[in-house]
């Protein structure tokens, strides 16, 4: 009967243990991955931008709904290479390791490249991609010396493939799927697994305050923004949740995911099926 308890216990907390980073977590997409890991057991540190008095509201509800977890928040500014690497350092030394390391911050800019601001371009390959260099250069040793890391990189249906006017956003996406198989390589036979996700349109307070001004500058509906603009390319016209990437990240790190390692793993509605 115990084992059958532990056995449950172990089903509901396939994390329970585990050390986890979650950049760019105060909101969005990469909250939903830092509720779903303390949901499945695991201590949590989080990132990203947000008022201190928000923040600190994230982190006690975060740890209120899963009692068995630790939630902290770190502000290390991730444009900064040495920052990024800082975090995690300050949490190995908090917590005594980190075995789950997701890279999600970033940010987006849309112009054509002729006019596209320069300063704009440098930080969106500083958040989107080198940060996530960074992180992992600080982690992996320590991942390979115990025989198990988890390393997930928030992708995007757009490191697959193009769009118009994002080129740096493109640009970093596409570079953050070959970041992931090189360390998905070097990490194969140490027990660490490095893997990509690429969502698609995800339905979060961002998205949703986009389909009010796209629909009051363009004169139309929201339905129609949602069908014809931001739906336009995914042919099941609904959009991923933030639970839904927050559940495959949570199979990727656990022990039924040891196996997935340099995948790159659409969340997109079929866009990247065309």
């Amino acid at each position: 009967m115990l084992t059958q308890t532990m056995d449950r216990a172990d089903l509901a907390r396939p994390l329970a243990g585990k050390v986890a980073i979650v950049t760019g977590s105060t909101s969005g997409i990469g909250l939903g991955i830092a509720r779903s890991f303390a949901h499945a057991g695991a201590d949590v540190v989080i990132n990203g931008l947000g008022d201190p008095k928000e923040i600190e509201k994230v982190c006690g509800e975060l740890e209120s709904g899963s009692p068995f977890s630790r939630v902290a928040y770190n502000g290390a500014n991730l444009k900064d290479g040495t920052e990024a690497g800082k975090l995690v350092e300050e949490t190995a030394a908090e917590f005594g390791r980190v075995d789950i390391l997701v890279n999600n911050a970033g940010i987006q800019h849309v112009s054509p490249i002729e006019s596209f601001p320069p300063e704009k371009y440098e930080a969106i390959i500083a958040l989107n991609l080198s940060s996530a260099w960074y992180t992992i250069r600080a982690a992996l040793a320590g991942m390979k010396e115990r025989g198990f890391g988890r390393i997930i990189n928030v992708a995007s249906a757009h490191g697959l493939v193009a769009s118009p006017f994002k080129s740096a956003y493109v640009a970093a996406k596409h570079g953050v799927i070959g970041l992931t198989k090189t360390v998905a390589l070097e990490g194969a036979e140490q027990g660490v697994t490095c893997n990509a996700i690429c969502p698609g349109y995800v339905w979060t307070p961002l998205v949703e305050n986009q389909i009010d001004d796209t629909a009051k500058a363009r004169g139309i509906s929201r339905e129609e923004v949602i069908r014809d603009v931001l739906l336009a390319a995914q042919p099941n016209k609904r959009f991923a949740t933030v639970e839904e990437i927050g559940a495959l990240a949570v199979f990727l790190s656990s022990p039924a995911g040891q196996s997935i390692t340099g995948a790159s793993l659409p969340v997109d509605g079929g866009w990247t099926a065309h």
